[in-house]
């Protein structure tokens, strides 16, 4: 929480004198910057920080240096784009439109660019990371007898959910993770395109994919992507969000995949004798856009191919945006418990909107790194008697 209000308490102030810079006056640069953060998590402890929010003399560009060396600071962050996008959100505001705002264009461009290029720094997984990849086998063949000691999220509405497999994996792969959702009351599909090579060229036959399942269940289909699956999931999601309920990506690289540093993506451009970045720009392109859906992204920071922090979405951009860390292997996802939970958990609570606490899912919990970070006995106290 202290790195957010360090981060915030210099961009609110830079935010506002943008606002500021373009007509308005403090008490209304502060209001408009309010109204962009109306969907943030933090939103209670933001509103204190642009409160008591002055403006001294220092001009835009040197209040723009300052976000971004804190930005820098603390190194590469998805949701850094919150901020980029909430600066964009302000410049487009309606009260502005009479005035010049060419300079003001400019210099959020170049933020912009200094956060991609600070995002751009994420260093690949580290080797230890990658030894520890050959625990998957455990995880597949102790899946055998866990899997029906696994809490189910009961639903009765058959939901349709579209999966799809990790890049070199096929429908073999999401087995485990279609079987524990259709025990919990959900219609799942294959995706039926044989192994996936993360090929813009599937994307057509996805769509029809989704358009046939969205005609039959009449309503909107769940996706559920795997690794390079999820990338066809995000894509799809951005394209078609109207017949889309949600999105759910398994240790996914989201964003940055064009600077992503990862054997798997030399792998691909080795198979495919061109670099990525230069073959699917449009691809690359779209994936840096966030649906307008619920999305959870589940995954490991002991991920051994993909750098865990290009699996998350920006959580402060919207309240309905999820990312869920778990403990296990980037190749043992299809297999790992805590990730069936966590994906027929998210369906059931995003569809049918509920929230039960009870001392059941609370003892879920347990399963989750984040539980082990709390300190003190009371975190287990607090599974009963909160």
């Amino acid at each position: 929480m202290e790195s957010i209000k360090i981060v915030y308490s210099a961009f609110t102030k830079f935010a506002i004198a943008i606002a500021v810079s373009q007509g308005a006056t403090l008490t209304e640069a502060k209001k408009i910057v309010l109204t962009s953060f109306q969907n943030h998590p933090q939103k209670k402890q933001l509103i204190e920080i642009i409160k008591n929010t002055s403006l001294g003399k220092k001009n835009l560009n040197i209040l723009s240096q300052e976000c971004i060396s804190i930005c820098e600071d603390f190194g590469p962050d998805r949701d850094y784009i919150t901020l980029v996008l909430i600066l964009e959100n302000i410049y487009k505001d309606e009260i502005f439109n009479e005035i010049e705002k060419d300079t003001i264009s400019n210099i959020i461009l170049k933020f912009r660019n200094e956060i991609e290029r600070i995002n751009a720094t994420i260093p690949p997984p580290p080797l230890f990371n990658v030894l520890l990849e050959s625990r998957s086998l455990v995880e597949w063949t102790s899946m055998i007898g866990l899997y029906h000691l696994i809490p189910r999220y009961k639903s009765n509405l058959e939901k349709p959910v579209l999966l799809m497999p990790p890049y070199l994996g096929n429908d073999y792969s999401t087995t485990f993770v279609r079987k524990y959702l259709r025990s919990a009351g959900f219609k799942t599909y294959k995706w039926d395109l044989g192994i996936n090579m993360i090929n813009s060229k599937s994307l057509p036959k996805l769509i029809e994919k989704l358009d046939e399942i969205y005609e039959k269940h009449q309503e909107k289909v769940s996706l559920v992507g795997w690794s390079g699956g999820g990338i066809f999931a995000k894509i799809i999601a951005n394209r078609h969000p109207e017949k889309v309920a949600q999105l759910i990506t398994i240790g996914s690289p989201v964003w940055g995949l064009k600077d992503m540093q990862t054997p798997v993506i030399r792998t691909l451009e080795f198979l495919r004798g061109k670099k990525l970045r230069e073959r699917n720009e449009k691809f690359i392109k779209e994936l840096e856009q966030i649906p307008q859906i619920p999305i959870t992204c589940i995954y490991t920071k002991t991920d051994g191919l993909v750098p865990w922090k290009h699996c998350l979405e920006a959580e402060t951009f919207r309240n309905d945006i999820k990312n869920v860390e778990v403990f296990g292997s980037h190749t043992g996802m299809g297999a790992n418990a805590t990730v069936l939970l966590t994906v027929a958990k998210t369906l059931h609570e995003n569809i049918e909107k509920e929230h039960q606490k009870t001392v059941l899912s609370k003892m879920e919990s347990l399963f989750y790194p984040d539980f082990w970070k709390q300190k003190g006995i009371s975190k287990f106290t607090n599974i009963f008697f909160s």
